[in-house]
């Protein structure tokens, strides 16, 4: 799509926005008592998900003025464009089909985009994956002794290991206690030591995801975990230190999720055991890929396949709901408003669920390499400001941490809070402390019971005189007082199930490209990433040692190495 975007702030719904906030101001306490119907009419279901947007500093207007904003940017054709396979992403002229992977096998009509056919080259990859996971599992495929697999390794970086590592901590319940994952990708040389520590050369398989096979941290980190397969099995007799038996274990160690598969090759690697995927999956929207390889053979296909359902119920809502209640919509449109207009930097995610402790670190990625932009898909300087940061831990940590700020800060901070109805382990606490906490209490409803506390608190807050009311001394009454107001969206589902998880990550994939739609900005890129790691190859030599290359750095750069190369031992 070559279109130049609508400048959002020529709208007459951003106008009309504008004059909105002249008068506005948050008041939910006034608005909840006012109006009983509130929080029914601002939630909304979109699958498993429930979402009570409620308790955000938004009124009908607001929202039907956002809504109106939506159609004026074109939304809706946007979101037809994606999904039919239009080149959305303009300054690398591909397609953007992430929901292609997920699609449901027989879908009519069938995805033909550029001459090829999407559908069957999807399922194609899909089969191969889940024909391996099953090789694994069932231990037809062995490593270079013969004995079966229990530890995978996935070597990537960026999107081919924040989805993945997601998954996996997310998914945790549902794995085997046959088989576990580790995930490598920092080039820190810790990283590579620590996994590798303790695992049997024989059983452990590694899979190095990287789409060119060029990924200088993934490599490295590949060739790391080559040479300790080596070196492992030679000490132990395992293998004859010659070519031969090195590259015998290399292939039946190693596999690749790549598409060149000539470099597969020449690591050592059998292309035949290289999975691949398209230059219309973004590393960070590629979870469902054959990026989830790792996934497919822990959990099993049965599983993976259920996450890739959980993904599409999502993409169905989003492409097929009215805006009005279209759950992704709403709620990019509320982070423009918060953005835009509200003055908001930064976004919380407290899952209140520890299995999703690795799920604030992926949106970052998702949302900060996507909307991080200055620049229009046509090349224009953006007209507003764009992206936020994304942040968060899981509660109840966050609580005793950072959520001081967001209860009394000076900062509107959005928060999305994330439960489940349904624990994966649901336990009790036989004695109770006494006080707060009876004996047999269950301790998932204690833990819940914190989760609708906090948004409630946020929400109203706590006025000066129900501090007083309390018997509080007055000289402590100010510190005492919580303002409200503090905007927050409360999402639940009955269990943090495979599909469950599917559907929230579709979830933040489409609030990204609504906002990203709103300011005219091409989500799919990722130019910002590139200058240092272009730098970073030029600096090396005078990190080595290369006093020439030392002296064409900068007068800083050039101190700090002076200083690396003095104190290194």
């Amino acid at each position: 799509m070559t279109t130049p975007p609508v400048d959002a702030t020529t709208t007459p719904a951003w106008d009309d926005l504008r004059r909105h906030l002249t008068d506005f101001r948050g008041d939910l306490r006034g608005w909840f008592a006012a109006d009983p119907d509130r929080a029914e009419r601002l939630s909304h279901s979109a699958g498993d998900l429930f979402v009570d947007l409620s308790k955000n500093l938004v009124v009908d207007d607001t929202l039907e003025l956002l809504v109106r904003l939506a159609h004026e940017v074109h939304l809706p054709e946007r979101i037809e464009a994606m999904f039919t396979g239009e080149h959305v992403n303009v300054t690398e002229d591909r397609a953007v089909l992430h929901t292609a992977l997920r699609r449901a096998p027989g879908t009519e009509p069938g995805l033909v985009v550029d001459g090829q056919d999407v559908d069957a080259d999807v399922a194609r990859e899909l089969d191969k994956v889940c024909d391996f996971a099953e090789q694994v599992r069932s231990g037809t495929w062995s490593g270079i002794t013969g004995k079966p697999v229990t530890t995978v390794v996935n070597i990537g970086i960026g999107g081919s290991d924040l989805g993945p590592v997601m998954v996996y901590e997310a998914l945790e319940p549902y794995g085997s206690s046959d088989l576990e994952a580790r995930f490598v990708s920092n080039i820190d040389p810790t990283d590579v030591a620590q996994k590798l520590a303790g695992l049997d050369p024989e059983t452990t398989l590694f899979i190095v995801a990287s789409k060119t096979f060029g990924t200088l941290e993934t490599l490295t980190n590949a060739r790391l975990a080559r040479a300790w397969l080596w070196e492992q099995l030679i000490a132990s007799g395992a293998i004859e230190d010659d070519d031969d038996a090195k590259q015998a274990a290399v292939r039946a160690h190693f596999v690749a999720v790549s598409t060149a598969l000539d470099k597969v090759e020449a690591f050592g690697i059998d292309p035949a055991n290289a999975f691949g995927f398209w230059d219309w999956v973004g590393g960070r929207y590629s979870v469902d890929s054959a990026i989830g390889t790792s996934l497919a053979v822990t959990f099993g296909p049965d599983v993976f396949r259920e996450l890739l359902a959980g993904f599409r119920t999502v993409d169905e809502h989003f492409r097929s709901t009215p805006l009005e209640r279209n759950v992704p919509a709403l709620m990019g449109l509320l982070n423009v408003w918060y953005v835009n207009f509200l003055d908001a930097h930064t976004h919380a995610v407290l899952p209140y669920a520890q299995q999703l402790h690795r799920f604030p670190a992926y949106l970052q990625q998702l949302t900060m390499e996507s909307n991080g932009k200055s620049v229009r898909w046509d090349g224009s300087e953006v007209t507003t400001q764009t992206g936020e940061v994304f942040w968060g831990e899981p509660g109840t940590n966050g609580q005793h941490a950072f959520y001081q700020l967001i209860h009394q800060g000076t900062r509107t901070i959005p928060a999305d809070f994330i439960a489940f109805a349904t624990p994966a382990y649901p336990l009790t606490d036989g004695q109770g402390d006494g006080k707060a906490v009876a004996p047999g209490a269950d301790v998932h409803e204690l833990f819940l019971a914190n989760f609708f506390a906090q948004t409630q608190a946020l929400a109203f807050g706590k006025t000066a005189d129900e501090v007083r009311a309390e018997g509080t001394a007055e000289d402590l009454v100010s510190a005492r007082t919580f303002s409200g107001n503090r905007p927050t969206t409360s999402i639940m589902a009955p269990a943090l199930t495979p599909s469950v998880l599917g559907q929230l990550v579709a979830l933040y994939e489409h609030i990204t490209f609504v906002q990203g739609v709103v300011w005219g900005i091409d989500s799919f890129d990722q130019w910002g990433v590139e200058l240092g790691k272009k730098l970073a190859l030029e600096v090396a030599p005078a990190v080595a040692g290369d006093d020439a290359a030392l002296e064409g750095q900068d007068p800083s750069t050039r101190s700090l190495i002076r200083y690396y190369r003095a104190q290194r031992r």
